[in-house]
């Protein structure tokens, strides 16, 4: 069986460090090298993992044992690192929302493009067992023709990542992009756009600096319209307190001409439940029910989504095909974020690319 060697660069991330059980799990790869430029940092992730560190990332990519990058560096560091891999012949997957801006990006793809290796980002909550169901249900017209979207993301304060001295340029807007909208909003983005298949066309969005009063958002809001003519509202913020279950209030809304559905996902959880009502033919003899969606239980980032992502994705890698989701996705997403900042500076709605 053909093994994807695995480098990691970045440490200074809340998720780097999890991955590892996930590559651990997965046959076909094998994390081989870390790359870090905090020395002290690097030195104590490597003696408790014993995987060899390199405090310059471009010495991990002159090893002829590395197939693929994962990428943890700050926002606007990743198109240059992205452009570095793919000149060694490196496939990359780069944390969301993979850059500062959507330029950076676009250098991404045309760098990869070029040197003919692959390019992805993990927007796992495509891969969750809930979303599937809810995608097929969708596919299948058990709602009818979709109309409306509702997607919530409240994490917990910003402060957190001042005070754990892990990743403070994430409130940074010149290392980071921008807050929650940047660096969570475009989970739900991403999410929509595969549920419909479908572009975000236009958007009105209004951010709040209140809360926190850092550099980046505490708050955001967006109204979306698909080119279908779909409509969505999105509420993401860093505003839970300290002591809200799980650091998450999650909630996912799809509403169609023949029915309406709704899921609040166990944020690290097993067990979800999605709530349908339809008026869909099949479901006459049952319009009103609960699914209950189990899974089991999986150590790592984003638990059985996280491993379901990265096992597909290295399997896509080592096969050459394009992975499910892909550059372009990150670049959608992300010119959704700008064009809802652009139009909370301007009032007006903004069209989207």
């Amino acid at each position: 069986m053909q093994t994807l060697g695995v480098g990691i660069i970045g440490l200074h991330h809340l998720h780097p460090v999890d991955y590892l059980p996930h590559f651990e799990a997965i046959p076909q790869t094998e994390v081989r090298a870390i790359a870090e430029a905090d020395r002290a940092y690097l030195d104590r992730v490597c003696g408790e993992t014993g995987l060899p560190g390199y405090a310059d990332y471009k010495a991990l990519l002159e090893r002829d044992d590395i197939g693929l990058v994962v990428i943890f560096l700050p926002h606007s560091e990743c198109p240059e690192a992205v452009e570095r891999a793919a000149d060694a012949g490196v496939h990359a997957i780069v944390e969301k929302p993979m850059a500062d801006t959507s330029d950076g990006i676009r250098r991404m793809i045309a760098a990869t493009e070029k040197a003919g290796v692959l390019l992805s980002a993990p927007y796992t909550w495509r891969v969750h067992p809930a979303a599937r169901q809810i995608k097929r249900l969708i596919d299948e017209g058990v709602l009818g023709e979709i109309v409306a979207l509702e997607g919530r993301c409240a994490a917990g304060s910003p402060m957190r990542y001042l005070e754990n001295g892990i990743s403070p340029w994430l409130v940074r807007k010149a290392t980071a992009g921008g807050g929650p909208l940047h660096n969570l909003g475009v989970h739900w983005i991403d999410l929509f756009r595969w549920f419909l298949r479908e572009e975000v066309a236009s958007v009105t969005g209004m951010v709040s600096h209140i809360q926190h009063r850092l550099d980046v958002e505490d708050s955001s809001f967006g109204i979306l319209r698909f080119t279908g003519g779909a409509t969505a509202a999105l509420d993401i913020s860093y505003s839970v307190p300290k002591f809200f279950p799980a650091g998450r209030d999650l909630f996912i809304s799809v509403r169609g001409t023949q029915g309406t559905l709704s899921w609040s996902p166990a944020w690290g959880g097993t067990a979800d439940e999605v709530f349908i009502v339809s008026d869909h033919p099949d479901y006459i003899d049952g319009p009103v029910r609960t699914l209950q969606i189990g899974s089991r239980a999986v150590p790592g980032y984003g638990g059985i989504s996280g491993l379901a992502y990265l096992h597909e994705t290295a399997e896509a890698m080592l096969a050459g095909r394009r992975p499910e989701v892909t550059g372009i996705d990150g670049l959608r997403a992300l010119e959704v974020v700008e064009a809802l900042y652009e139009s909370s500076e301007t009032g007006r709605a903004v069209s989207v690319g």
